[in-house]
Formats: structure tokens, C-alpha cells, sequence
């Protein structure tokens, strides 16, 4: 995975709760099982007013000018919540997305986009209105600045900190999963197999 320590983007404002992975990519856009491809499904039901024939809803962020090139979404309560589909982190990254920034996430997405290599970071209410309201505002110029290294988000004058598991922050800053994070304690690993080897022999074969 690509490692990730800081990323400055433009940010479309989905502040809405319980968006589901049904949401962010239906049953009927996941045609294979392939990674590729998925982004064009991407919050169908919202993106086109007809999704068989992907006609444009100009009125939701993703098709409008002013979010052209955004790589953030912000989120509500409880974003990718409902079923287990990994294809919504897919989706979310082979369209662009590098970050989402909500309330709170479902629990089994946030940890798909942690083995995928997409950050998420969960913010209070208010500061999550206060960055919608002011990327809304110059959504091109308003950009949000986010450091993982410092753990904050820089808008304007301000600094919102946030706070993220110490194994979920090494993993997405040295572009690591689950297995790599493993890997990076082999030498612990060997040094207490040779001590228990030498306490209870026994228990091994060879």
C-alpha cells in the first residue's frame, strides 16, 4: 500500500448519518470481483438520476465543478455502516478518495479502509459542520490540509487535532497491513521462541 503522511485536498461535504455500504456502492454496481471498475458506481443512487443509464444528478456534489479533483468525503454519524462489502473502500479508492473525516464509522468498514490504506478520522459534530461550512464556502480554494505525522488538520488559521489507534496510524504511514504490522515484530517473535524453547523444550518437535 502507499504510505501515507500528509495529503491536501478538496473535500466534498456528504454530512449526512447512517450512509450505508449499499449507499456508497449498491449490490448491482459490483459486477465482478475485481477491484476495478467499482468507482463508476460510486454512490449511485445519488450520482445519477437513473443508474442504468447514468444520467447526472447535478445537484449532487460529485457531479458539480465547484469538487472537481476532490480526493476527501465528510461524513456524518455511523459512515459505512451495514454490510461487510470491502468493494465500498474499492470504490471509494479507485475513484480518488484518499480520506473520509466523520462523526464515526461503522466498525467493519473502518477497518477495511485501514487494511486498504484509506484514512478515516472520526470528529465531533460540530467541528465536522464547522469544516463542511467552510469548504462549502470556496470548495476549490478552501482545501483541507491533513497531517498524519501530527495527527491534525490544518484549515486557514486553525488546527483541528484528531486522534487515531497507534497500530491504525504506523500501518497507513508506512503503508503496511495486518501482515506487514506482523512482520515488523519477527525479531520479538524468534527471540521468545529460542527463551521458550530453552524453559520447556518439551513442547517442541525438533
Amino acid at each position: 500500500m502507499t504510505p501515507i503522511k500528509k495529503h491536501t485536498g478538496i473535500a466534498i461535504p456528504l454530512v449526512r448519518d447512517n450512509i450505508d455500504t449499499d449507499t456508497i456502492i449498491p449490490s448491482r454496481e459490483m459486477r465482478s470481483v475485481s477491484k476495478a471498475g467499482l468507482s463508476e458506481g460510486l454512490f449511485a443512487p445519488w450520482r445519477y438520476q437513473d443508474p442504468d443509464l447514468r444520467s447526472p444528478n447535478l445537484d449532487f456534489p460529485m457531479n458539480q465543478p465547484a469538487y472537481s479533483g476532490a480526493t476527501i468525503f465528510l461524513g456524518g454519524r455511523n459512515f459505512g455502516c451495514g454490510s461487510s462489502r470491502e468493494q465500498a473502500v474499492w470504490a471509494l479508492q479507485e475513484w480518488g478518495c484518499k480520506a473520509v473525516i466523520a462523526h464515526s464509522f461503522g466498525t467493519i468498514f473502518r477497518n477495511n479502509a485501514t487494511r486498504n490504506g484509506l484514512l478515516t478520522i472520526a470528529l465531533d459534530s460540530e467541528t465536522i459542520d464547522m469544516l463542511s461550512n467552510w469548504v462549502t464556502s470556496d470548495p476549490q480554494a478552501n482545501r483541507l490540509d491533513i497531517d498524519l505525522i501530527q495527527c491534525q488538520i490544518n484549515i486557514a488559521n486553525k488546527m483541528v487535532r484528531f486522534e487515531i489507534a497507534a497500530d491504525t496510524r504506523t500501518m497507513l504511514l508506512e503503508g503496511l497491513d495486518e501482515i506487514g504490522l506482523t512482520e515488523k515484530l519477527l525479531d520479538e517473535v524468534d527471540a521468545f521462541e529460542k527463551r521458550d524453547r530453552r524453559n520447556r523444550p518439551w513442547i517442541y518437535l525438533s
